[in-house]
């Protein structure tokens, strides 16, 4: 055990790394700094209380430790690259109201992580910052998160649904790649740009709908995913990548909110016959009195006149 004495303001950088044996630290409040890799491979350290005067936890600060669970307090404004990397016990995770940042690899591979809480402050999600958490079901992306970065939760195979809040500008490039068991997606209606391979390797999803604020679908946005059987893409969208839906061997119809005019003047690039094969439908908010293929929504689903 370690305990550090009442009137310290920081916990230096490898303070106690490599500390393998380390089963229990007790932080006292007045530190405001938990320094760069301070705690990172206390393999036996289960449990840290962080307390409410700590604002910054650092890069790898806890990396490779035992951890079980964490709670985040509302002080902390930003959680470091790796802070968290690693931690393959950490089943939850509690990040406070006061977090903004959630640093690059923060809880990458904390593979038997469940449940993650996010304060309603995060603007960023960093790049790599759930990726390979293999046991996470379900997340919340709070409507302050306007930046997902890339492979953000790559891999996370348990992971059954998402929704993106409209706050969400850019979803990085891989940012749901493998998520295999990925039902169901709501993208916000900030995005403008779907990235490669955003949803590639999304085995379990069956439908999407593209909002109308998006331009281009980049390449293997949607590839691999076998089960997709409907796609809503809205008259916003100019160009779709090659190879953007590959593979997607399912996919029957496709819903179009513009015209017939307006589908042939979309760039297409190759390897895209999965789509371009598909039954096509126009939407028409009334019933059309012209012979075609043409959809409505009825209580929010795309349906075919």
């Amino acid at each position: 055990s370690a305990n550090i004495e009442n009137g310290c303001k920081v916990i230096g950088d490898e303070a106690f790394y490599n500390c393998y044996s380390l089963t229990r630290v007790t932080i006292p409040d007045g530190v405001t700094y938990i320094g760069y890799v301070a705690f990172e491979d206390c393999y036996s350290l289960t449990s840290v209380v962080i307390p409410d005067s700590v604002t910054s936890i650092g890069v790898g600060a806890f990396a490779s430790c035992g951890l079980t669970s964490l709670v985040i307090p509302d002080s902390v404004t930003s959680i470091g690259v790796g802070a968290f990397e690693n931690c393959d016990s950490l089943t939850s995770v509690k990040i406070g109201n006061g977090v903004t940042s959630i640093g690059s690899s923060a809880f990458e591979g904390c593979s038997s992580l469940m449940s993650v809480t996010i304060g309603n402050s995060v603007t960023s999600i960093g790049a790599y910052a759930f990726r390979y958490c293999y046991s996470l079901t379900s997340v919340v992306i709070p409507d302050s998160v306007t930046s997902i970065g890339d492979y953000a939760f790559r891999g996370c195979s348990s992971l059954t649904s998402v929704v993106i809040p409209d706050s969400v500008i850019s979803i990085g490039y891989a940012a749901f790649e493998g998520c295999s068991s990925l039902t169901s997606v709501t993208i916000g209606n900030s995005v403008t740009y779907i990235d490669c391979y955003v949803f590639g390797y999304c085995y379990s999803l069956t439908s999407v709908v593209i909002p109308d604020s998006v331009t281009y679908i980049d390449g293997y946005a949607f590839g691999y995913c076998d089960s997709l059987t409907s796609v809503v893409i809205p008259d916003s969208v100019t160009s779709i990548g090659a190879y953007a839906f590959y593979e997607c061997d399912s996919l029957t119809s496709v819903y179009y909110q513009g015209t017939a005019e307006e589908w042939k003047k979309i760039s297409k690039g190759s390897y895209n016959t999965a789509l371009t094969n598909a039954t096509r439908y126009y939407y028409s908010e009334t019933q059309p009195t012209t012979t075609g293929n043409y959809w409505h929504y009825v209580d929010g689903v795309p349906t075919a006149w």
